[in-house]
């Protein structure tokens, strides 16, 4: 299983966006709202993934947090979602508000989402409500993910950093790095700049 890459965007197309690792070029499908939160192609990114294998093709799909990925992979379990609709989902509504519409059995709100009908939005709540728990227990982006670059991105978050800003930064430094390493190192990495 793959589950996730850090390589340089070579072209984004979305839905479609092409990352080089390590000479290696994969092709990604991802939410459009992952676009907007996106660094410039020629830059590095991390990406967590998920990959599909059917008898006619190998699916990669990737997402800008871990959150995202989980709640695509709750989505693609309910019977009836593949991998398309579960996207426009996480097109539609971010994995929070989403998880939000689920737990409240906000039928209203998921039909607004293209490709969701009716039968759809009630059966990802009958099958998804227990799952999610609700809104409190949905990861979101700026949940501990127990993933120190994740934890230390959220920090950065919070303290004011633009989302792509934040993964560019993070993504620069080495592996290994402790929470408190990786935050330091990127604030001034971001001081100098």
């Amino acid at each position: 299983m793959i589950t996730s890459l850090r390589g340089i965007i070579l072209q984004k197309r979305p839905p479609w966006l092409w990352l080089e690792v390590q000479g290696v070029g994969y092709e990604l499908e991802m939410p459009l709202s992952s676009f907007y939160q996106m660094v410039d192609a020629g830059e590095t990114l991390l990406v967590h993934t998920h990959l599909t294998i059917r008898e006619d093709a190998h699916l990669l799909y990737g997402f800008m947090s871990v959150a995202e990925r989980d709640t695509f992979r709750l989505l693609i379990r309910v019977n009836g979602i593949g991998g398309k609709v579960a996207l426009a989902c996480l097109s539609g509504l971010p994995a929070e508000k989403l998880g939000q519409a689920v737990a409240e059995g906000n039928v209203a709100q998921l039909t607004a989402i293209p490709g969701i009908g009716p039968k759809t939005a009630e059966r990802l709540v009958v099958e998804l409500r227990d799952k999610m728990g609700g809104i409190s227990t949905l990861p979101t982006s700026k949940a501990v993910s127990g993933d120190p670059r994740q934890e230390a991105i959220a920090a950065l978050l919070t303290l004011g950093y633009k989302p792509a800003q934040a993964s560019q930064t993070i993504g620069n430094l080495g592996d290994g790095l402790s929470l408190e390493d990786l935050i330091r190192q990127a604030l001034q990495q971001l001081s100098r700049h």
